[in-house]
Protein backbone atom coordinates (compact mmCIF):
# COMPACT_ATOMS: atom_id res chain seq x y z
CA UNK A 1 0.00 0.00 0.00
CA UNK A 2 1.35 3.36 -0.93
CA UNK A 3 1.18 6.56 1.80
CA UNK A 4 -0.08 9.63 0.96
CA UNK A 5 3.43 11.24 1.25
CA UNK A 6 4.40 8.44 -1.88
CA UNK A 7 1.09 9.52 -3.79
CA UNK A 8 1.92 12.86 -3.40
CA UNK A 9 5.34 12.70 -4.64
CA UNK A 10 4.24 10.65 -7.86
CA UNK A 11 1.32 12.56 -8.49
CA UNK A 12 3.93 16.22 -8.34
CA UNK A 13 6.01 14.77 -10.88
CA UNK A 14 3.64 15.12 -13.83
CA UNK A 15 4.99 18.87 -12.84
CA UNK A 16 8.31 19.90 -14.61
CA UNK A 17 9.26 21.34 -11.27
CA UNK A 18 8.90 18.88 -9.32
CA UNK A 19 10.48 16.10 -11.76
CA UNK A 20 13.57 18.62 -11.99
CA UNK A 21 13.40 18.63 -7.87
CA UNK A 22 13.00 14.81 -7.21
CA UNK A 23 15.31 14.24 -10.73
CA UNK A 24 12.15 11.10 -11.45
CA UNK A 25 9.77 11.00 -14.07
CA UNK A 26 6.97 8.45 -14.69
CA UNK A 27 6.81 5.95 -17.46
CA UNK A 28 3.20 4.44 -17.70
CA UNK A 29 2.60 1.48 -20.27
CA UNK A 30 3.78 -1.93 -19.86
CA UNK A 31 5.77 -1.64 -23.20
CA UNK A 32 7.59 1.24 -22.35
CA UNK A 33 8.41 0.34 -19.12
CA UNK A 34 10.04 -2.48 -20.22
CA UNK A 35 12.24 -0.57 -22.81
CA UNK A 36 13.52 1.76 -19.81
CA UNK A 37 13.58 -1.22 -17.87
CA UNK A 38 16.13 -2.84 -20.73
CA UNK A 39 17.87 0.32 -20.79
CA UNK A 40 21.01 2.12 -18.96
CA UNK A 41 17.80 4.06 -16.97
CA UNK A 42 17.87 3.55 -13.60
CA UNK A 43 14.23 2.08 -12.55
CA UNK A 44 13.38 3.56 -8.76
CA UNK A 45 9.80 1.66 -8.48
CA UNK A 46 7.31 0.13 -10.42
CA UNK A 47 3.87 -0.29 -9.52
CA UNK A 48 1.22 -2.37 -10.72
CA UNK A 49 -1.99 -3.90 -10.94
CA UNK A 50 -3.43 -7.52 -9.79
CA UNK A 51 -4.41 -7.33 -13.78
CA UNK A 52 -0.51 -7.38 -14.87
CA UNK A 53 0.64 -9.31 -12.22
CA UNK A 54 0.94 -12.18 -14.33
CA UNK A 55 3.65 -10.49 -16.50
CA UNK A 56 5.77 -8.85 -14.26
CA UNK A 57 7.18 -12.63 -13.71
CA UNK A 58 8.61 -11.90 -17.42
CA UNK A 59 10.63 -8.86 -15.91
CA UNK A 60 13.88 -8.64 -13.97
CA UNK A 61 13.35 -9.65 -10.59
CA UNK A 62 15.77 -7.22 -9.47
CA UNK A 63 13.31 -4.37 -9.93
CA UNK A 64 11.55 -2.54 -6.75
CA UNK A 65 7.99 -4.30 -8.04
CA UNK A 66 4.96 -3.02 -5.84
CA UNK A 67 1.29 -3.91 -6.94
CA UNK A 68 -1.44 -1.52 -5.71
CA UNK A 69 -5.38 -0.90 -6.79
CA UNK A 70 -6.68 0.30 -9.42
CA UNK A 71 -7.95 3.17 -7.76
CA UNK A 72 -4.40 4.40 -6.28
CA UNK A 73 -3.25 3.60 -9.87
CA UNK A 74 -5.88 5.67 -11.47
CA UNK A 75 -4.66 8.37 -8.81
CA UNK A 76 -1.11 8.94 -9.85
CA UNK A 77 -1.18 7.96 -13.40
CA UNK A 78 -1.24 11.07 -16.27
CA UNK A 79 -3.32 9.73 -18.01
CA UNK A 80 -6.86 10.11 -18.82
CA UNK A 81 -7.11 6.04 -19.54
CA UNK A 82 -4.68 4.68 -17.14
CA UNK A 83 -2.57 2.03 -17.86
CA UNK A 84 -1.53 -1.22 -15.35
CA UNK A 85 1.65 -0.04 -14.48
CA UNK A 86 4.02 2.65 -13.84
CA UNK A 87 7.75 2.87 -13.38
CA UNK A 88 8.83 6.01 -11.47
CA UNK A 89 12.42 6.43 -13.56
CA UNK A 90 15.84 8.28 -12.18
CA UNK A 91 16.46 11.20 -14.82
CA UNK A 92 20.16 10.69 -15.91
CA UNK A 93 22.44 13.43 -16.11
CA UNK A 94 23.70 14.24 -19.39
CA UNK A 95 27.18 14.45 -20.30
CA UNK A 96 28.51 17.72 -22.41
CA UNK A 97 27.53 17.50 -25.73
CA UNK A 98 30.85 15.43 -27.75
CA UNK A 99 30.92 17.19 -30.77
CA UNK A 100 33.17 14.34 -32.39
CA UNK A 101 30.40 11.78 -31.55
CA UNK A 102 28.31 13.60 -34.24
CA UNK A 103 31.05 13.03 -36.84
CA UNK A 104 29.95 10.28 -39.14
CA UNK A 105 26.08 10.36 -38.69
CA UNK A 106 23.21 12.60 -38.75
CA UNK A 107 21.97 14.10 -35.73
CA UNK A 108 18.13 15.69 -35.40
CA UNK A 109 18.47 19.66 -34.03
CA UNK A 110 15.46 21.03 -32.80
CA UNK A 111 14.55 24.97 -32.65
CA UNK A 112 12.22 25.75 -30.17
CA UNK A 113 9.48 22.69 -30.72
CA UNK A 114 7.00 23.05 -27.88
CA UNK A 115 4.14 20.65 -28.71
CA UNK A 116 4.90 17.16 -26.78
CA UNK A 117 3.08 15.29 -28.97
CA UNK A 118 5.29 16.10 -31.84
CA UNK A 119 8.51 16.06 -29.56
CA UNK A 120 7.70 12.33 -28.50
CA UNK A 121 6.95 11.33 -31.96
CA UNK A 122 10.00 13.03 -33.68
CA UNK A 123 12.35 11.22 -30.97
CA UNK A 124 10.33 7.64 -31.92
CA UNK A 125 11.39 8.30 -35.55
CA UNK A 126 14.70 9.09 -34.62
CA UNK A 127 14.65 5.91 -33.18
CA UNK A 128 13.08 3.91 -36.10
CA UNK A 129 15.63 5.63 -38.56
CA UNK A 130 18.60 4.67 -36.15
CA UNK A 131 19.25 8.39 -35.20
CA UNK A 132 21.04 8.48 -31.85
CA UNK A 133 21.19 12.17 -30.56
CA UNK A 134 18.82 14.57 -30.64
CA UNK A 135 19.95 18.32 -29.61
CA UNK A 136 17.51 20.58 -28.76
CA UNK A 137 17.30 24.48 -27.84
CA UNK A 138 16.76 25.66 -24.67
CA UNK A 139 13.39 26.43 -25.01
CA UNK A 140 12.55 22.84 -26.23
CA UNK A 141 9.65 20.89 -24.63
CA UNK A 142 11.07 19.31 -21.87
CA UNK A 143 11.26 15.10 -22.53
CA UNK A 144 10.35 13.86 -19.33
CA UNK A 145 6.91 15.76 -19.68
CA UNK A 146 4.65 13.03 -19.16
CA UNK A 147 3.17 13.63 -23.12
CA UNK A 148 6.47 13.53 -24.38
CA UNK A 149 7.51 10.48 -22.96
CA UNK A 150 3.72 8.63 -23.63
CA UNK A 151 4.51 9.50 -27.43
CA UNK A 152 7.55 8.19 -27.39
CA UNK A 153 6.83 4.63 -27.13
CA UNK A 154 9.99 3.49 -25.23
CA UNK A 155 11.87 4.95 -27.90
CA UNK A 156 13.33 7.77 -24.88
CA UNK A 157 14.82 5.31 -23.80
CA UNK A 158 17.49 4.76 -26.27
CA UNK A 159 18.06 7.70 -28.08
CA UNK A 160 20.09 10.46 -26.48
CA UNK A 161 18.80 14.09 -25.90
CA UNK A 162 20.55 17.24 -24.94
CA UNK A 163 19.73 20.70 -24.36
CA UNK A 164 22.24 23.11 -24.98
CA UNK A 165 22.39 26.92 -26.86
CA UNK A 166 22.08 26.22 -30.26
CA UNK A 167 23.60 29.04 -31.75
CA UNK A 168 26.78 28.64 -30.09
CA UNK A 169 26.89 24.65 -31.46
CA UNK A 170 25.50 25.41 -34.77
CA UNK A 171 27.76 27.98 -34.99
CA UNK A 172 31.20 25.86 -33.92
CA UNK A 173 30.13 22.58 -35.73
CA UNK A 174 32.13 21.99 -38.89
CA UNK A 175 29.17 19.61 -40.35
CA UNK A 176 26.92 20.65 -42.45
CA UNK A 177 24.09 22.16 -41.41
CA UNK A 178 20.48 21.35 -43.48
CA UNK A 179 17.98 23.90 -42.72
CA UNK A 180 14.43 22.86 -43.22
CA UNK A 181 12.54 26.19 -45.07
CA UNK A 182 10.19 26.90 -47.24
CA UNK A 183 12.07 28.35 -49.91
CA UNK A 184 14.97 25.64 -49.90
CA UNK A 185 16.44 22.97 -51.85
CA UNK A 186 14.10 19.92 -53.10
CA UNK A 187 14.80 17.98 -50.44
CA UNK A 188 14.19 14.78 -53.32
CA UNK A 189 16.90 15.91 -54.76
CA UNK A 190 19.41 16.45 -52.30
CA UNK A 191 22.70 14.68 -51.95
CA UNK A 192 22.75 14.89 -47.81
CA UNK A 193 26.58 12.59 -48.03
CA UNK A 194 27.69 10.77 -45.22
CA UNK A 195 27.24 13.06 -42.17
CA UNK A 196 25.11 16.28 -41.16
CA UNK A 197 23.31 18.31 -38.76
CA UNK A 198 19.15 18.31 -39.69
CA UNK A 199 17.19 21.29 -38.36
CA UNK A 200 14.05 21.64 -37.93
CA UNK A 201 11.94 24.75 -36.33
CA UNK A 202 9.13 25.82 -33.57
CA UNK A 203 5.69 24.61 -35.02
CA UNK A 204 4.04 27.95 -36.02
CA UNK A 205 6.85 30.03 -36.55
CA UNK A 206 10.05 28.16 -37.72
CA UNK A 207 13.24 28.36 -37.56
CA UNK A 208 14.61 31.78 -35.84
CA UNK A 209 16.37 34.37 -37.62
CA UNK A 210 19.48 33.77 -35.73
CA UNK A 211 19.55 29.92 -36.52
CA UNK A 212 18.59 30.60 -40.30
CA UNK A 213 21.38 32.42 -40.42
CA UNK A 214 23.65 29.45 -39.62
CA UNK A 215 22.24 26.81 -41.99
CA UNK A 216 24.88 25.73 -44.64
CA UNK A 217 22.02 24.18 -46.97
CA UNK A 218 18.14 24.90 -46.94
CA UNK A 219 16.05 22.70 -47.69
CA UNK A 220 12.12 22.55 -48.34
CA UNK A 221 9.71 19.51 -48.91
CA UNK A 222 7.29 20.61 -51.91
CA UNK A 223 4.21 20.24 -52.15
CA UNK A 224 1.17 19.44 -54.41
CA UNK A 225 -1.72 21.07 -52.30
CA UNK A 226 -2.95 24.02 -50.88
CA UNK A 227 -1.97 23.71 -47.01
CA UNK A 228 0.37 26.47 -45.28
CA UNK A 229 2.80 24.35 -43.76
CA UNK A 230 3.60 20.59 -42.85
CA UNK A 231 3.72 19.51 -39.33
CA UNK A 232 7.16 19.34 -38.25
CA UNK A 233 7.34 16.17 -36.49
CA UNK A 234 5.93 14.76 -40.26
CA UNK A 235 8.59 17.15 -41.88
CA UNK A 236 11.08 15.42 -39.56
CA UNK A 237 10.02 11.75 -40.37
CA UNK A 238 10.42 12.75 -44.51
CA UNK A 239 14.17 13.93 -43.86
CA UNK A 240 14.89 11.61 -41.78
CA UNK A 241 13.39 9.00 -45.07
CA UNK A 242 15.71 10.69 -47.67
CA UNK A 243 18.70 10.48 -45.34
CA UNK A 244 17.88 6.90 -45.09
CA UNK A 245 17.57 6.50 -48.66
CA UNK A 246 20.26 8.57 -50.15
CA UNK A 247 22.43 6.39 -47.39
CA UNK A 248 21.53 3.00 -49.48
CA UNK A 249 21.62 3.81 -52.53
Amino acid sequence: MLSKSNISLLQSLQHKKFRREHGLFLVEGYKSVTEFINSAYQIEAVYHTAAIAPKMLKLSQKMNFQEISSAILEKISALKTPADIIAVVKIPQWPVLNYTTLNKKFSIVLDGIQDPGNMGTIIRTADWFGIENIICSEDCVEVYNPKVVQATMGSLSRINVHYVDLENVLSETKLPVYGALLDGENIYSTDFGSEGLVVMGNEGKGLTEKVKQLVTKAITIPGAGNAESLNVAIATAIFCSEINRNKLK
